[in-house]
């Protein structure tokens, strides 16, 4: 008998309620168990400690036995130190597609480049004040040479 240490929904619509079960895994998600291992309450706060309830002699008395946890009952067991932790599969799927990245990279380079823009007509007009500054400097000595005629 393949056995699976499952989750098998309860509760009513909208309010959800889990019992951790030992089952067979040809049977119906919500269907006959062999033994309840414990409670899942997704409702719940994340740090309560009513969220997860299991009993751990029997979840490892049935992993000795072979069952295989599904995934979500092995994040549970993996929170509580009884299996190690899986490094698991995280697929691009959240990556944008390539048109939408082609947006993304050309309002980047419009950033950049109004960036730079800005940068150069600072430095534009520091170089314009440098000379403004420098030029009266200039002109004065000349202007009381004029003057001194």
């Amino acid at each position: 008998m393949a056995m699976k240490i499952r989750l098998a929904r309860g509760g009513s619509k909208k309010r959800p309620f889990y019992r951790v079960v030992a089952a067979d895994s040809r049977m119906p998600r919500d269907g006959r168990y062999v033994e309840k291992l414990g409670t899942y309450n997704p409702l719940l706060p994340k740090d309560s400690e009513d969220r997860v309830q299991l009993n751990m002699e029997r979840v490892n008395y049935w992993l000795g036995e072979g069952a295989q946890p599904t995934d979500r009952v092995a994040r549970f067991l993996e929170a509580s130190g009884v299996l190690t932790k899986t490094e698991r599969n995280n697929p691009n799927k959240a990556k944008p597609g390539q048109k939408a990245q082609d947006r993304i990279e050309e309002k980047a380079q419009k950033v950049t480049d109004a960036a730079e823009a800005a940068k150069q007509a600072e430095e534009d007009a520091k170089a314009a004040a440098a000379a403004a500054a420098a030029a009266p400097a200039e002109e004065a000595p000349a202007a009381e040479e004029k003057a001194a005629e």
